[in-house]
């Protein structure tokens, strides 16, 4: 239950008949987004939402977004820690829990209102929107490349400016002296005249000051912290084995549950015969559910050894004859049709096309194809859910606690205020833990409340998880180019399967006449977020065909795309750092190539230049990436660059090897020997380039992925003369 503060109690708005009801009034006099605390809130004097402050002076920077290896926590932490003027070492970290208060208003501005900077008379009103449209979704979401660069950016830098001044106001009012004559540093405030003391000994006065409204912030060439390299609050952990993953937690009296569901999506369960494993030993029983069946046992392996015994009887839904080829038939009928939506319309590419085959000027044409990509994540799905005296406790990692806690209370009949989740590290996310994905937690709910008051501990096997993922959107893309006699592009025409925003379908490039048009076909393929959403299948598309315009013009590809990105110096210059620092122009040792893509997503831009050598199969191996990155200014340059490192080998796994095949309704993978990933063997020397910038800060999590695909693909063209076309390389060498 919320708990409102004497500055958070005016104009707090509603919903209203399923709809958000905020007046004008209420925007303008809407309470501070800083000063809503919990019903959770400790003794310690809590300056903001996200800052408290303890008398040992340490400050604990409360991040509303969870650890799953991609270190925001600590840049989080950074970018408060920087403009409350504090001493680093007495920084820490707490994940904010699955309440309403932290629900993620800032992502809700920034995806929605972008870079948008109201007038100051506004800005807690917006601020206080958005919290409230993410309050009334229960989203307390992580991902989309957005932790640093809106949370940090509108949320921590304002709570620690803000808490900087509430500080120095409590020293002055204690002092009896002017404000401005105090001085922040290093978790101390002092004055000319001597007078000192730590933020610690002044927290509680400062936690009666009023926030700020639009607090100072500091200019980038004052920060000391921010653009750092900092040591990441997870890795210690992780290195000594004492980090917590969903799939360590143990509980008392404990059961364990494994499970296997209806191979097709769509299908039910139509029979099982449960005797043959209720009499193994350490089988508490089996259960039925409406898609599945689980064993629920003394321990996990006996529960699993049960579950193969089992041969339950399932439905398919009407699924059983879809394949992926008919599933590309029918994205091929779709395009053939010509019905797409309009998604960019610049001049008139149909014209431009048509005079280009009048006038016999060179046009080529390109198909490419991407399958359905698993998530892959190295911990599977778990859950550990307990019910017990009208409460509900789950132990998950989740990249949305709060949406965790709705799917849990509804799993359980239970209010959401009977709910707590408990939400651990994760073994990878990739947008395979968001909302809408979240089906091992209610399972895991739905068999606890068969076994109440015991807690249940649900693991799906790394076939389950392979088979029963929330799969990246297949797609089947078709483009047209025209050059003019010098070998300009003169028109671009692209029809592709799948939603996409603009964003990811566009050209960056400056041609005349533009058409792209997508072609939602539907399937009973479960579809999902996955590590750089729909850039990674128009970062290929893009990228490859842009090659393939450059070599139809004689060109040299790097100068091609030189020559189309004067108009755009960010993009221009990550062009060139790439192609500098991967000495493009230099000779290479027989049997070496290189490709180059260049793509913008999530805010930031990146050029990676792939360097190859060619086995006498004509498969590729990747020897190294060079990668530039303009994200506006990494916060945190170690953990920003391993970020790039981890997008590029994600990326490079994909599109060597990954795909998920469709046969008679079912997954045909199930494991990382038909699905593989990217050893260790796999992977290439890589470099990483921070561009200094001062634009807007953008992602690092998911941009690293995009340009790899292309950039090995093109590279495998430079050295055989083959285009690849289709994904994954594998399948086309």
């Amino acid at each position: 239950m919320k708990k409102w503060t004497r500055r958070a109690v005016i104009g707090a708005g509603g919903v209203v008949g399923g709809g958000l009801a905020i007046g004008i009034g209420e925007l303008l006099f809407a309470p501070n987004r800083l000063g809503i605390f919990s019903a959770d809130n400790t003794s310690s004097p809590r300056l903001t939402t996200w800052i408290k402050i303890t008398p040992d002076n340490v400050i604990t920077v409360v991040v509303p977004h969870c650890e799953m290896g991609q270190g925001s926590q600590t840049g989080l932490a950074m970018m408060a820690a920087e403009e409350i003027e504090a001493d680093w070492n007495l920084v820490q970290v707490e994940e904010a829990p699955a309440l309403d208060e932290y629900a993620a208003g800032y992502m809700v501005r920034g995806f929605g209102f972008g870079s948008m900077q109201p007038p100051r008379s506004l800005l807690r009103g917006l601020n206080h929107l958005t919290y409230k449209i993410a309050d009334w979704m229960h989203l307390q979401v992580t991902g989309g490349s957005a932790s640093i660069r809106f949370t940090g950016e509108y949320g921590m830098r304002v709570a620690g400016a803000s808490a900087k001044q509430m500080l120095l106001e409590a020293a002055a009012t204690k002092w009896h002296v002017s404000t401005t004559e105090c001085v922040a540093k290093l978790s101390r405030v002092t004055h000319p005249s001597g007078k000192s003391a730590t933020f610690g000994e002044l927290a509680t006065d400062a936690a009666q000051m009023d926030l700020p409204s639009a607090p100072h912030l500091k200019s980038p060439e004052a920060f000391t912290i921010i653009g750092t390299p900092r040591q990441r609050f997870d890795i210690p952990s992780k290195v000594n084995g004492t980090a917590i993953y969903g799939i360590d937690v143990s509980l008392p009296d404990m059961l364990y549950a494994a499970i296997k569901a209806v191979p097709v999506f769509g299908g039910k369960l139509t029979s099982v015969d449960k005797a043959a494993a209720e009499k193994m030993p350490g089988v508490v029983r089996v259960i039925e559910l409406d898609n599945a069946v689980a064993v629920v046992a003394d321990g996990y392996w006996r529960a699993e050894q049960a579950l193969r015994k089992l041969q339950p009887v399932f439905g398919d839904g009407g699924h059983g004859n879809v394949s992926s080829d008919s599933i590309f038939a029918q994205f091929a009928q779709s395009l053939s049709q010509g019905n797409g939506k309009k998604i960019a319309n610049i001049g008139d590419a149909e014209s431009a096309l048509a005079a280009a085959e009048k006038n016999g000027a060179k046009k080529i044409d390109a198909e490419y194809r991407v399958p359905y990509l698993a998530h892959l994540t190295m911990e599977p799905m778990n859950a550990t859910a307990r019910i017990a005296d009208g409460h509900c406790e789950v132990w998950t990692g989740t990249q949305d606690p709060l949406n965790a806690r709705d799917v849990a209370a509804k799993a359980s009949k239970l209010d959401a205020d009977a709910v707590t989740i408990h939400n651990q590290q994760l073994g990878g996310g990739f947008g395979r833990r968001l909302p809408g994905n979240l089906d091992y937690v209610d399972q895991a709910v739905r068999l606890a409340k068969e076994f109440s008051p015991k807690p249940v501990k649900l693991i799906w096997s790394r076939e389950e998880d392979t088979r029963h993922d929330f799969y990246r959107q297949a797609s089947l893309g078709r483009y047209r180019a025209a050059l003019d006699q010098a070998g300009q592009a003169q028109a671009w025409d692209a029809n592709f399967i799948g939603s996409a925003g603009e964003d990811a379908a566009a050209v960056l490039y400056a041609i005349p006449n533009v058409h792209i048009a997508n072609h939602d076909v539907a399937n009973h393929v479960r579809l999902g977020a996955w590590r750089s959403v729909d850039h990674t299948q128009h970062g290929f598309f893009t990228e490859s065909f842009i090659d393939e315009v450059a070599h139809a013009a004689g060109k040299d590809p790097y100068e091609y795309r030189r020559g189309l990105l004067a108009d755009k110096p960010r993009h221009l210059a990550a062009l060139e750092l790439a192609a500098a620092k991967a000495d493009w122009s230099s000779p290479l040792p027989a049997g070496r190539s290189r490709g180059i893509a260049l793509v913008e997503s999530f805010g930031s831009i990146v050029c990676e230049v792939a360097e190859i050598e060619v086995d006498a199969k004509g498969a590729p191996k990747v020897v190294r990436v060079v990668a530039a990155v303009d994200c506006g200014g990494a916060v945190n340059p170690d953990s920003g660059a391993a970020q790039i490192e981890g997008g590029i080998m994600y990326g490079l796994a994909a599109a060597l090897y990954g795909e998920i095949n469709i046969d008679k309704g079912a997954v045909v993978q199930s494991n990382f020997n038909n699905h593989s990933v990217a050893r260790m063997n796999d992977t290439p020397a890589i470099e990483v380039h921070f561009i200094a910038s001062s634009a807007t800060r953008g992602g690092l999590g998911e941009p690293g992925v995009p340009p790899i695909a292309p950039a090995v693909a093109n590279a495998l063209f430079a050295a055989t003369g083959k285009r690849v076309r289709t994904l994954p390389i594998v399948r086309s060498v």
